[in-house]
């Protein structure tokens, strides 16, 4: 069982940065492939960003690439996302997510096996 409880949002105005932080109990973190999805009422939960145990490879969706960037701490059980230049499409609540992967280089999250309960982020114009 893991459990990952969120922190890190809140209110930015566009162009601003924010560090989103995914803290993970249990002792198989390093077991799971980690990352971060996003939802806004009436829509579906969708990927953001995904990263393999290590942490040696890295997934984006494609309208976050160059702005925003996964990373994690194994020792600390920890999981970041770093967001850069942020539009105000970028409001929603961002949920941490870890998918079990036999494979240490996939940063494929399909499926996911435990969720945060999500951090609103909101980006103002």
């Amino acid at each position: 069982q893991v459990q990952l409880v969120e922190s890190g949002g809140g209110l930015v105005q566009v162009g601003g940065s924010l560090r989103l932080s995914c803290a993970a109990s249990g002792r198989t973190f390093s077991r799971y492939a980690m990352g971060w999805f996003r939802q806004v009422p009436g829509k579906e939960r969708e990927f953001v960003a995904g990263i393999s145990r290590s942490g040696g490879n890295t997934d984006y969706a494609v309208f976050v690439k160059g702005r925003f960037t996964i990373s994690r701490d194994n020792a600390k059980n920890m999981v970041y996302l770093q967001m850069n230049s942020l539009k105000p499409e970028d409001t929603a609540v961002y949920y941490c997510a870890a998918s079990f992967r036999v494979v240490e280089s996939s940063a494929t999250l399909n499926p996911v096996n435990f969720w945060g309960q999500g951090t609103q982020v909101t980006v103002s114009s």
